[in-house]
């Protein structure tokens, strides 16, 4: 029989934005399943469904919650109106024409064709660090492969990669415990792929910039059009941003949980068949983007409670990948786990469009890695977490490591 589901209750509090709860959620997420399946925070005013099933009911239900105020919080309460183009922040017809652009682009066919050139880019990375006996996940592989892959579908020079990539993570910093600053923020100002949009539409090549500028396509009005030169900045500047952050913050989780999960990591490095399950599992257990937000349209009922018209709804997609009315023994990391369906890539029409191209980067990467270092502990005295509250993960994470000629001469430190 379930427990008692009552919307709020006496010492149970959940805040997205809090450092401690941040750190390690799950304890809460459990309890919000278990005791408040429908959750009111008072202080930020914005109502949390934490079940797998209300999760991914309220990710397809587009009659009662819509995306076109965003889909973070911060950004749903502050009302911004989004320009055209930010199909993560759309909902149907805009969303329908927008994200079939994309989808021409970030297709599972072009994205395995990919592989070598990933496999370049891992070699680059971590190639210069044969035999060391340090290595940061974050730095000396999360923050470089997303920023060489994106940077190459967009036709971006590598001498700006850098630069954009460290504004696209600039954007969702925020300071500790606190909502991120978005008043008066204007979601189209990104003029950064300016110049190179120009370039490309007179020098055109194989990239992402030139299909979008010549695209043809039939709008939501029904008129057949090229996108303009603002929507094309939109887009880009969108791919630039989703790409970069969320699979660095993915490798980041590979090399701190695969640290805790030895024997699993060993299997991995016996098995590299179990690698492509191995980031379902990862994606499952520490899901970059812990939660995600919809403005509720229409008035909900659930739980013998109302979620009213005009509120914010916070879908914990983190804590369903952990409920186990749909996964057992949900908090054990299991690379042969028969995972099913998780939701850290969303549900539905906004189900993440770059969710092949983020498989293959956490499978190439994880690959690259488990050959060169197979043995690792991570260094917590020097690790730190990403001051964001969009998406959940480490600014840095070094570790020591141990090559196959080391042997025993390497040395563990450090117990978190």
């Amino acid at each position: 029989m379930e427990p008692d589901a009552t919307m709020t209750t006496t010492d149970l509090y959940y805040d997205p934005y809090d450092r401690d709860i941040d750190a390690d959620p799950y304890p809460i997420y459990r309890r919000l399943r278990d005791e408040a399946p429908l959750y009111y925070n008072e202080q930020y005013d914005f109502y949390a469904v934490s079940r797998f099933d209300d999760v991914q009911r309220r990710l397809v239900d587009r009659e009662s919650c819509s995306s076109a105020r965003g889909s973070v919080l911060e950004f749903i309460k502050a009302d911004i109106e989004m320009p055209p183009g930010v199909v993560i922040f759309e909902d149907p017809p805009q969303h329908t024409v927008h994200r079939s652009l994309l989808s021409r682009v970030f297709t599972p066919k072009k994205m395995h064709a990919l592989e070598p050139k990933l496999r370049q880019f891992c070699a680059r990375a971590l190639d210069p660090l044969a035999g060391a006996e340090r290595i940061d996940f974050v730095a000396d592989l999360g923050a470089q492969l997303p920023m060489r892959t994106i940077g190459m579908l967009l036709g971006v020079p590598e001498t700006a990669q850098e630069e954009a990539r460290d504004r696209a993570n600039a954007a969702l910093r925020t300071d500790p415990g606190k909502p991120m600053d978005v008043a008066g923020r204007d979601m189209g100002e990104s003029d950064f792929f300016a110049d190179y949009i120009e370039w490309r539409a007179t020098h055109p090549s194989d990239d992402l910039m030139t299909e979008l500028l010549f695209a043809e396509f039939e709008d939501e009005t029904g008129t057949s059009r090229r996108l303009t030169r603002d929507e094309v900045l939109i887009y880009v500047s969108v791919v630039s941003g989703a790409g970069n952050e969320t699979t660095n913050r993915l490798i980041g989780w590979m090399g701190k949980v695969l640290a805790e999960h030895p024997e699993q990591r060993r299997a991995l490095v016996e098995d590299r068949s179990l690698v492509p399950n191995a980031i379902e599992e990862l994606l499952r257990f520490e899901p970059p983007t812990p939660h995600v937000a919809r403005y509720v349209t229409t008035d909900i009922e659930l739980y013998g409670e109302t979620v009213p018209a005009g509120s914010a709804l916070v879908c914990l997609s983190g804590s369903a990948n952990r409920d186990d009315r749909r996964f057992p023994d949900p908090d054990r990391f299991d690379v042969h786990r028969d995972i099913g369906q998780h939701l850290t890539f969303g549900y539905g029409i906004h189900h993440c469009l770059g969710a092949a191209l983020a498989r293959l980067e956490g499978r190439v990467a994880l690959d690259e890695v488990l050959t060169r270092f197979p043995d690792w502990d991570v260094d917590w005295e020097n690790a730190r977490r990403a001051p964001t509250s969009t998406v959940r993960g480490w600014e840095s994470l070094p570790v020591f490591v141990r090559s196959e000629e080391k042997g025993d001469s390497w040395s563990r430190r450090g117990t978190g």
